[in-house]
């Protein structure tokens, strides 16, 4: 799913598209979340949806995905992940989220949000593995938060950019961790200088 798909939706389904596209998308392997909340956060700034309600949609949709994950872990897991096991990227992430598993436990679900594919393995991981649900829902759900807050803002500042910007942190996961917060800090000062100098220039205009 591209950015005009997404846009396409919301013009059709409103602030329901958000929740949905991003319950679908951590169900299904794999769709580019990034791309879908940065678009999010973009359509607020053009007015088509109000910021707080577009955030919570998408919030919701992120938790939905991810307790389903976890609920489908813990009833079928293994057969589920046998199947995963076969596709050779998949494979790969699978692999990758038992390791953060093994290395650093129940904080691997912070950790783990922001690579790409991993994040949809390791609720079902964590259903398999018997994690109890407080635990899933109070490591995963403050991480989603973290990750959906840091995309959805991102989406309001780079604006028409976003499908560039999103499948290149898709692409490149974790190595590119640092990009979205570099550029929210970034794009944060320029528009503090933009409106500096308006203020001025209103000031010296008087």
């Amino acid at each position: 799913m591209n950015a005009d798909m997404m846009l396409g939706l919301i013009q059709h389904f409103g602030y329901a598209a958000l929740f949905f596209v991003l319950c679908l998308g951590l169900i299904s392997i794999p769709v580019p979340n990034e791309v879908i909340v940065m678009t999010a956060g973009a359509v607020t700034v053009s007015g088509s949806l109000l910021p707080l309600p577009a955030f919570l949609c998408t919030y919701l949709g992120v938790l939905s995905g991810l307790t389903f994950g976890y609920t489908m872990g813990r009833r079928y897991g293994r057969p589920i992940l046998n199947r995963w096991e076969r596709k050779a990227r998949i494979g790969k992430a699978m692999k990758f989220a038992e390791k953060l598993i093994s290395k650093y436990g129940k904080s691997a679900l912070c950790v783990s949000y922001f690579f790409p594919l991993v994040r949809h393995i390791m609720p079902y991981l964590a259903g398999l593995n018997r994690m109890s649900f407080k635990l899933f829902a109070f490591f995963s759900y403050a991480a989603g938060l973290v990750w959906t807050l840091i995309y959805f803002f991102l989406g309001r500042l780079v604006g028409n950019h976003v499908q560039e910007v999103g499948y290149v942190i898709y692409n490149y996961g974790m190595k590119l961790l640092w990009l979205p917060i570099v550029l929210l800090v970034v794009l944060g000062i320029i528009k503090w200088s933009a409106r500096l100098r308006n203020e001025r220039k209103g000031t010296l205009g008087r």
